[in-house]
């Protein structure tokens, strides 16, 4: 919720609370309507939505942010039509609020139902990405979750425009409008408290780079699915069909290069490195290589990497490789740089494949395709609330499911125990 006086965090806190409550009640029609004059709002305000949002670029341009975050930050028609095409997929899924997980009868009578049920208030913490906004709420609201969101001040202008719109077609489709509340202070201490008010949030979720990340880690108190950071990985493998894999790793560095599922290193087999550097280079006019010295004797163009460079998410035009001499150097290599997001194998040979895809630890691995894949809407989640890096509660995209948890419901005839 935001208004002209501004409401203390608890408040707000509280108002989420209220509207989870009522939320998780809703049925899925109501829910569904919502989504609908969400998406119908959205395309009818999208001049209002892009004044907002050039509000904000010009202030970023003033301020000299470099051209990768400013990316994230722009909104375009395609992208507001995105967004409301967005909220219209996550209408037609399914509803996963009362879905019964697995049901079983002990053998004195007893019936035990494992059910779906929402988390409550979902609280994220996000960085320039005004999409989110949308996403966020139309997950939130489908899996019957308040959406507690605190965007960047990069962002705020486009973040209340967007709001705004979400909170009338709540309102009109008779639910709480606090089934979505922004935070409009963004100060820091307003940020560290809004990671502490274990009274009214149920799970946080950052989204945004890794000072962000450590914010959290420092600061928060409530319970935390952290979407890290992307150092993403393709391997070439000795198997691999080079045109293909040229394809593979052209799209998966340059098609958006600001993003997380954007690859960030490149392993290449010695067998096919001499034939797959050069012709690589020449693909990539635009991306700087950088590496280690078995690439740079191949490729002349290939500067020297630092040890750090194969460790960043570079979000930008940048990539590091490495020439190794057999997969297990591949895996070993992959493993040890990687941020456990998503890390691709291009090869003809199913027992590498399968190495590849067993011994890689991470979120997502694929076989022979573009990491920009690895993402909630190419999943048919129709959007995502962020790509968990961890294990626990939730892993990858997050989607409606990633959103509840479960209760048992037991039945029984007037069993008792003694």
């Amino acid at each position: 919720m935001f208004t002209t006086e501004p409401v203390a965090l608890p408040e707000l806190g509280r108002r989420a609370r209220a509207a989870a409550r009522a939320l998780a009640l809703a049925p899925t029609g109501a829910k569904d309507a919502a989504l609908a004059l969400a998406a119908d709002l959205l395309e009818e305000r999208a001049g209002e939505i892009l004044d907002a949002n050039a509000t904000d670029v010009a202030r970023a341009g003033n301020a000299g942010t470099n051209e990768a975050v400013i990316d994230r930050l722009r909104l375009s028609g395609d992208r507001v039509g995105a967004m409301a095409a967005g909220l219209r997929q996550v209408a037609g899924l399914a509803d996963p609020v009362g879905q019964v997980v697995e049901g079983w009868v002990r053998p004195n009578g007893l019936r035990i139902t494992q059910v779906r049920v929402p988390l409550g208030v979902v609280a994220i913490v996000y960085e320039n990405r005004p999409n989110v906004t949308s996403d966020a709420f139309a997950l939130c609201c489908k899996s019957g979750n308040a959406a507690f969101l605190r965007g960047s001040s990069a962002a705020i202008s486009s973040n209340r425009a967007i709001a705004s719109v979400l909170r009338e077609a709540l309102a009109k489709a008779g639910l709480p409008a606090d089934a979505l509340v922004l935070v409009e202070d963004t100060s820091r201490e307003a940020a560290v408290e809004f990671m502490r008010l274990r009274e009214s949030i149920d799970v946080l979720i950052p989204r945004g780079g890794p000072s962000l990340i450590a914010a959290i880690r420092e600061h928060a108190t409530v319970p935390v699915v952290i979407d890290g950071d992307g150092n993403c990985h393709v391997y070439v493998d000795a198997a691999a069909d080079l045109a293909m894999a040229e394809a593979v790793v052209v799209d998966a560095k340059t098609q958006r290069p600001s993003v997380c599922n954007a690859a960030e290193s490149l392993v290449v087999h010695r067998a096919v490195a001499p034939a797959f550097l050069p012709a690589l280079a020449r693909a990539l006019p635009g991306v700087e290589l950088v590496g280690d010295e078995a690439s740079r004797a191949l490729e002349a163009s290939i500067g020297p990497a630092t040890e750090d460079d194969f460790a960043r998410e570079f979000l930008g035009p940048r990539l590091s490789v490495a020439t190794v001499d057999d997969l297990d150097a591949a895996i070993a290599h992959v493993n040890r740089y990687s941020s456990g997001h998503s890390e691709a194998i291009v090869t003809t040979d199913l027992g590498s494949a399968t190495r590849f895809t067993t011994e890689v630890d991470a979120a997502a691995v694929l076989v022979n395709a573009s990491t920009r894949f690895v993402d909630g809407e190419r999943f048919g989640f129709g959007a995502e609330i962020g790509i968990s890096t961890q294990k626990l509660h939730a892993r990858g995209p997050m989607g409606l499911r990633e959103l509840t948890t479960t209760k048992y419901v037991v039945h029984g005839d007037g069993h008792t125990v003694a």
